[in-house]
Formats: structure tokens, sequence, C-alpha cells
């Protein structure tokens, strides 16, 4: 990871939400492990890692983190009106929005993100298991959708470097 770049203070926030909601960007990088390491035969956690932090540099992506973790933050405290309080608290199933946001993470690298984030919304490995425990009290509604978008977004990205796409975002 590039330790010596200065972040914007869109990126400090999101990354320290991500953090104080629980979600390490270890934890994001095992996402993308997940997804990507029977199609590169030598990946490691390390650039498992390194994708993750580059994806969570793009601006796109701080505002879809910093604009979900405030809807959930603002449903754990009931502080929604009706019908759309019950409707975040329960991550109902035809709402849609929080997969709408993920959506814009996911658009940063390609159309092969699609993929990814469908495969791992439906298979809830490890952090998104978490997530999605609704017996917490707490409300990862959006939350949940955004972690499989960064991961996803991150398998898209090393797909392309691994294709020699070396202008991917640098």
């Amino acid at each position: 990871m590039e330790e010596n770049t200065k972040k914007s203070e869109l990126e400090v926030k999101a990354r320290k939400w991500l953090t104080e909601r629980g979600v390490e960007l270890e934890d994001i990088a095992e996402l993308v492990y997940y997804l990507q390491s029977k199609y590169h035969e030598n990946l490691s956690m390390e650039d498992c890692l390194y994708n993750v932090d580059r994806v969570l540099t793009k601006r796109e992506v701080q505002n879809a983190v910093l604009t979900g973790i405030q809807l959930d933050v603002m449903a754990e405290k009931q502080m929604l009106d009706q019908p759309l309080q019950k409707t975040i608290d329960t991550d109902e199933g035809l709402y849609g929005i929080d997969e709408v946001i993920a959506l814009s993470i996911i658009n940063v690298y390609g159309s092969i993100g699609f993929t990814n984030y469908g495969y791992i919304d439906k298979q809830k490995p490890g952090i998104l298991k978490r997530l999605n425990d609704k017996s917490t009290g707490e409300v990862h509604t959006f939350l949940d959708d955004i972690v499989g978008a960064i991961a996803a977004a991150a398998s898209s990205r090393l797909a392309h470097s691994n294709a020699d796409d070396v202008s991917i975002d640098d």
C-alpha cells in the first residue's frame, strides 16, 4: 500500500467510518482473495489489500461509503420516517437502493465488477456474513453491499492489472 500518499479529508473519513463500523481493510481483502484466488496462481493477501486500498482512493467510492454508512447509522438511531425506517431496519428485499449505491462502486472498474458483486452478494462469505446478521441490533443494510462492492471492484482492478492494463487508475 502507498502509505506516503496524502489522503483527502473525504478519504480519511470514509476509511475511519468503515473501521468504526467494524470493517477492516483486511476483511475486504479476504473477500477479494475469495473471489480471485482460483484465477491467479500466486495471489497474495498483500496483492488483495493493495487493490482494496487503491479502490478506496476513488472519490465515487468514498462518497458511497459515507452515504451508505450515514443512512445505516440514522436507521440504527431510529431517525428515519416510516415506512423508510422499517424498510432499512429489515433490509427489505425489494428496496434495492442499497444495491444501487453499491453499483456506483462497481462501475469504477468496468463490467467485470457486476459478476464479482453478484456472486459475492449471494455467497456472503467472511465479513459479509457478520454484516448480514440481523440479531446484533446493528443496521448494515447499506454497508454489507458497499463492502461487497469494494471487494468486487478490487477484484476487477486486479483482473485488469493482470491483463497488463497498467493505466487502470494511476
